[in-house]
């Protein structure tokens, strides 16, 4: 035998290095570049997210700082200290995308503010001038109340927030928001009372509430103005490109599997290009983050398969059953057991094995039951015999008159005892003989049989025999379907599911 030429064991493990190394590259740049896109998915579902949630959360946008926590230092313990992280105010560069533009009327006002505030500060409060620019700010105050210019942003609830402020810093018998701006807006008031109290006030608590109205206009398509799809547009073409891409390699991949068909493959992808319901595309931004091993997935998924086989078992069982059931009464209503015993005769029986199966599986059962079970419950059996030999000699008159003869009710005592035995043993002993190997005996116990099943069929499909037997299974399968089937309704599937996860840890 010629041997075949040994290598180095390090000469091989570098060849097999060296042959696995393409394989190993292509894997891992496949990975990146699932991961490259999961990323990017991830990034326009973000952006998404934030779109969707720009509209109710402009206010906050417009508070720029964000409170993180407070802490206490050295011995002050009563009092802490606030952190916040300020953050640039993204609403002069996100308002244009939503189509929001400044309220003329509310931006009028906050320019009055202004003008007075300059005006105070150059020529002083108890000017012409000043007084001009306050008779206007009551005129405002008073339409803006009235007309209530914040109804279009949807802001309503803003103007009642500054009407009640303003009702709680300058009271009045009416408690009316113009009367409280009224006396607000006059020299007399900012002049007697504190900067905190005049000008100062206005500008922490009022201000900011005016602030948050916009104005947004409405496009020819009869919906707010939204430039969002010009953002989006970008990832729509890396992802359609994407998807032809993936699609096309999977139909190619696959022998008589066509492009159309491989779209289906990656059916996910599709909310990525839709325009609609934007949010949905938190589904392959999943997927894909799971596919990239970014995230794991396991978990979830099966969570999910748990809840969906918790939500249809109990259906799906119930009907299946039910059908069956169903199947088998029409079965018997429309005379099957008629047809099947009618076969029975003119059919030739089909033994696949040369074994009587109905002869075996009897030889068993009495072979166990005479070796195992009589053995055991043999006493019982014994006791049950021997009380109703009792009842049998106490109602001959014989007997009777026997117990009169003094000594003779020990004897029969000891007398039934000794027939019971005798008996329990002859039938032990002739079932015992009977299942021993015999080929007279099996021939008889044949012919028994083949008698057996001939005389319960001629019985069976008698008429009346017939109906009432098709009458009582039928009940009987109805009443199976109420009293069990029914009940799989009321079973409790999460414990059955977790019972399946216990046995399913086992082999983890």
């Amino acid at each position: 035998m010629v041997e075949s030429p040994s290598f180095p064991m390090s000469s091989l493990q570098k060849l097999e290095k060296f042959v696995k190394i393409p394989n190993k590259v292509k894997t891992r740049r496949i990975l990146w570049f699932e991961r490259l896109m999961a990323i990017i998915a991830l990034i326009n579902l973000l952006l998404v997210f934030f779109d969707l949630s720009y509209i109710p959360l402009r206010d906050f946008w417009l508070n720029q700082k964000i409170q993180v926590f407070s802490f206490t230092i050295g011995p002050i313990k009563s009092k802490g200290f606030p952190l916040s992280i300020p953050i640039p105010d993204i609403t002069p560069l996100y308002d244009p995308v939503k189509g929001i533009e400044d309220n003329l009327d509310t931006q009028k006002y906050l320019d009055k503010v202004e003008q007075l505030e300059n005006q105070i500060k150059n020529i002083g409060l108890s000017s012409i001038e000043v007084e001009k620019k306050l008779k206007d700010l009551r005129e405002l105050s008073s339409e803006m109340i009235d007309t209530n210019p914040f109804q279009v942003a949807n802001k309503t609830g803003n103007l009642e927030k500054l009407k009640n402020k303003m009702r709680k810093h300058i009271q009045n018998p009416n408690n009316s928001a113009k009367e409280s701006f009224e006396e607000f807006w006059t020299q007399k008031y900012l002049g007697s009372h504190s900067q905190e109290e005049g000008l100062g006030f206005f500008n922490t608590e009022i201000k900011p509430l005016i602030e948050t109205n916009y104005y947004r206009p409405i496009g020819e398509n009869g919906e707010f103005v939204d430039l969002f799809g010009l953002i989006d547009f970008p990832f729509f073409l890396l992802f359609s490109t994407e998807f032809l891409a993936r699609t096309w390699l999977i139909s190619r991949r696959h022998t008589g599997l066509k492009w159309q068909n491989a779209m289906l493959w990656r059916w996910y992808d599709i909310f990525l290009l839709i325009p609609l319901w934007r949010w949905l595309r938190i589904i392959p931004v999943t997927i894909r983050l799971g596919q990239a091993k970014l995230i794991d997935l396991s978990v979830i998924t099966r969570e999910i398969r748990s809840g969906f086989v918790a939500s249809i078992a109990q259906e799906m069982t119930e009907v299946v059953v039910i059908q069956v059931i169903n199947e088998v009464q029409d079965s018997i209503s429309r005379g099957e057991i008629t047809k099947w015993l009618s076969q029975q005769e003119v059919r030739p029986y089909i033994d696949l094995n040369d074994i009587d199966e109905v002869s075996e599986l009897t030889t068993i059962m009495v072979k166990m039951t005479v070796d195992q079970v009589l053995p055991k419950i043999r006493p019982d059996l014994e006791a049950l015999m021997k009380h109703y030999v009792d009842m049998g000699l106490k109602q001959s008159t014989l007997y009777q008159g026997l117990q009169n003869v003094p000594g003779l009710g020990q004897f029969q005592k000891q007398l039934t005892e000794e027939l019971v035995k005798n008996i329990f043993q002859a039938l032990y002993d002739g079932i015992n003989t009977l299942i021993q190997e015999d080929p007279v005996a099996d021939e008889l116990l044949q012919h028994l049989l083949k008698n057996l099943r001939e005389a319960l069929g001629a019985e069976i499909k008698t008429k009346d025999r017939l109906q009432e037997i098709q009458y009582l299974i039928t009940a009987w399968l109805e009443e199976f379907k109420i009293n069990y089937v029914r009940r799989l309704s009321e079973e409790d599937l999460d414990k059955i599911l977790d019972e399946t996860r216990a046995i399913r840890q086992k082999f983890q």
